[in-house]
């Protein structure tokens, strides 16, 4: 067999584009309905658990609002673009110079220089300088300065076919207000584009981050709660994992085929979620061809094999930085029927008492909840309940308990 076809189409990287995108149909739709706007009346929170293809998503956005007429600028939300309102201001100018930087706005005229010489005129362009000054001169407050900016940028595209600017911002979870040094970027953000969406300027926000992201937006301002529509991306359905699973085989016309066991178990152990069936499957394509140089005639891939894997590159260094008391409350919660989902601190004391010969008490539940929040383990809703931070988590932990229950050949 011509190892040359087995070009692996599997791609798990974060972010990276799969092969096929199953699914998702839903919110390219509704990121259209929203493009269609007039005026902006709801922004975009794209938001769920790492491994359900947010930031691939929001790529696929991109082509939609530039075929409806809309410019596109946006990048990650890093820590230090958040520290403060000139930073996050900055990082909204740095964004938006490209996009109208060949726009000429003005002639300056420049001085006479050698004998005789006739004054010149250079063209002034939209660029990040220009913004940068118009930034600096205007009086008043950052968000005085920022509406300025975006107030003349919307001015001069006002007379071209542009529809309007999204602004869009990948791991925007990282977005908050530092009280302790009297930075509010979160909060300028949110009342810079709320004053001048009602004034119809057509900017539309377009947030991805993790659950958390929300409940921030809202306890910085609480009009972010009408501001905002959020779509919750969670697991793929069994019919799209298949056409996740399937589909890429089919397109590069690959010899080689998952058994309809192995499909169900592949599904079964993903989850559903894309990045995992992005790593089973592509981990699956490295052994097999491993296996076939070794002169195996017919390998088999073992599900084992690949759970092991998944454990040992996903879920080891996570739960390698647990206290062992925490590892035994995360094992308490595994337990749960709905560990998956959502759980309360009162659910988690009952099967304590249930399952441990002395229980954890309700305080001491809440002080580890807390604890494991900040490590990023778990997160708390805008409810009062919480949820794993880590997709499958509770199947992880179950393993380490019971071992890896699968040896179907894929």
């Amino acid at each position: 067999m011509n190892q040359k076809l087995f070009t692996n189409p599997f791609r798990p990287g974060a972010g990276h584009a799969p092969p096929y995108l199953a699914g998702r149909e839903e919110e390219k739709k509704e990121f259209a309905r929203l493009l269609g706007q007039s005026p902006v009346l709801d922004n975009l929170v794209l938001t769920g658990l790492r491994g359900v293809g947010k930031t691939v998503l929001l790529e696929t956005f991109k082509p939609i609002a530039i075929q409806n007429g809309w410019l596109w600028a946006g990048t990650d939300l890093s820590e230090g673009a958040t520290l403060s309102e000139d930073n996050i201001a900055i990082r909204i100018l740095a964004d938006l110079a490209p996009l109208v930087s060949g726009i000429k706005i003005a002639d300056r005229e420049m001085p006479a220089i050698g004998f005789r010489a006739e004054p010149q005129k250079q063209a002034v362009h939209l660029d990040y300088p220009t913004l940068r000054g118009i930034f600096d001169q205007t009086p008043g407050l950052v968000s005085d300065k920022l509406k300025a900016v975006l107030e003349l940028v919307w001015k001069v595209l006002s007379g071209t076919k542009c529809r309007g600017i999204v602004l869009a911002y990948d791991e925007a979870q990282n977005l908050s207000d530092q009280a302790a040094s009297g930075q509010y970027p979160l909060s300028l953000l949110l009342d810079v584009f709320q004053s001048i969406q009602k004034r119809g300027l057509p900017f539309l926000l377009v947030f991805t981050g993790l659950p958390t992201l929300f409940p921030k937006l809202v306890d910085a301002r609480t009009f972010a709660e009408r501001m905002f529509h959020v779509v919750v991306l969670g697991r793929l359905n069994e019919k799209d994992s298949r056409d996740a699973i399937l589909k890429p085989i089919s397109d590069q016309d690959c010899l080689v085929r998952f058994t309809d066991k192995g499909v169900a178990e592949i599904i079964r152990h993903s989850g559903g979620y894309p990045y995992f069936i992005q790593f089973l499957c592509r981990e699956f394509y490295d052994t097999y061809l491993q296996h076939r140089a070794s002169g195996q005639e017919k390998p088999q891939v073992r599900v084992a094999q690949m759970v092991q894997k998944l454990d040992s590159d996903f879920f080891a260094g996570r739960w390698s930085r647990v206290t062992d008391r925490q590892r035994v409350l995360l094992a308490v919660i595994a337990q749960l029927p709905n560990c998956d989902e959502e759980f309360t601190p009162t659910e988690i004391v009952a099967m304590s008492d249930e399952k441990l010969t002395k229980g954890f008490s309700a305080s001491h539940v809440s002080q580890m909840l807390l604890k494991l929040s900040d490590s990023g383990l778990v997160y708390k809703n805008r409810h009062g309940k919480y949820s794993f931070a880590v997709p499958l988590l509770g199947q992880f932990i179950r393993r380490q308990q019971n071992g890896i229950n699968g040896d179907t050949p894929l």
